[in-house]
């Protein structure tokens, strides 16, 4: 990806939520009715929609968040942590409800681990905070949303931007079932090979499985997909190309949480640059690299400086 100097950028907007992580460690879960001793507790930023505003904006993107928060400490962090990546916040405050939580247990032994989620006041994202926003939405280089809010929210605002002609991204995760007329609203469309074959019913074991089921979400009207495959690096399919993009290794991997959300706010990062999608792809995978050698989400994401020293190393 060329120098950051002398590129106009065109902003991102990010419609997604912010939960605060909650993290356990313990030797097992206790039983109901039981309490034991953990090992230890961390507390950190967290939410796709957040943690892919947080690598946009370190990036150097010019990028807007919008979300629902509650009015408490959680919702503190949330600001602390956009503020620090350069992030700016269109919140809707709700002090009806509350900031998301996530409460997440890790097993010392295994490394296993059991999660709970609660949304709070982002669940209350609807079609009506998104049509007060359009203007927002509309002024957009590009938009990215996934599906933790409401889908009817994701699909409103995804109805703005194409009609605004802004370049639109659908990171299907958590994976769910998708409305029919969703498809032809996304530019891009980025599952990992989960997601791919809960909406396609094609199980996505190899690159060609996931030119298969490509296939088949360009067949509902995507315009590129984009399917993430992990260790194996990402494949960039549209009706005129199909290209594996190999991952790009930045060191030993130490926590691959996150890493999908460092790849879709790398990708928006890089496109919001002018930059054409295939390299896109390969800077979104050096962003995804660089995360996975650091611990946590949020704080693992890589600035525009760490990603073009690494893909100039080749």
């Amino acid at each position: 990806m060329a120098s950051s100097k002398l590129i106009v950028m065109k902003p991102v907007v990010i419609l997604g939520v912010f939960v605060a992580d909650t993290a356990y460690r313990a030797q097992r879960q206790p039983r109901i009715g039981e309490t034991i001793l953990g090992n230890s507790f961390k507390l950190g930023p967290g939410g796709k929609g957040s943690n892919q505003a947080v690598a946009a904006g370190k990036l150097g993107a010019d990028v807007t968040f919008l979300t629902r928060l509650g009015v408490d400490p959680f919702a503190d962090m949330a600001r602390q942590t956009w503020a620090q990546a350069g992030v700016k916040s269109a919140v809707i405050d709700t002090p009806e409800s509350y900031t998301g939580a996530a409460y997440i247990f890790v097993e010392e032994t295994t490394g296993n681990n059991a999660i709970i989620v609660s949304p709070g006041a982002a669940m209350l994202i609807s079609p009506a905070d998104i049509d007060a926003h359009a203007g927002l939405i509309g002024s957009a280089g590009v938009f990215v949303t996934q599906l933790e809010q409401p889908i009817e929210a994701a699909l409103r605002a995804l109805e703005i931007a194409r009609g605004a002609g802004v370049t639109t991204i659908l990171n299907p995760a958590p994976a769910a079932t998708l409305p029919d007329r969703i498809y032809a609203l996304c530019d891009y469309l980025t599952p990992n090979e989960t997601e791919a074959e809960e909406l396609t019913g094609i199980k996505v074991s190899s690159i060609d499985d996931a030119r298969r089921a490509a296939d088949s979400l360009l067949a509902k009207g995507v315009g590129t997909v984009i399917v993430t495959l992990g260790e194996k690096g990402a494949l960039l399919h549209a009706a005129d190309r199909s290209e594996h993009v190999g991952v790009v290794d930045a060191g030993p991997v130490v926590e691959t949480t996150g890493a999908g959300d460092a790849f879709n706010g790398g990708l928006a990062a890089a496109l919001s640059r002018g930059v054409e999608p295939l390299q896109a792809v390969r800077f979104a995978c050096a962003v995804a690299g660089i995360s996975v050698t650091r611990p946590g989400t949020a704080p693992s994401m890589p600035t525009l400086q760490e990603v073009e020293a690494l893909l100039a190393r080749g």
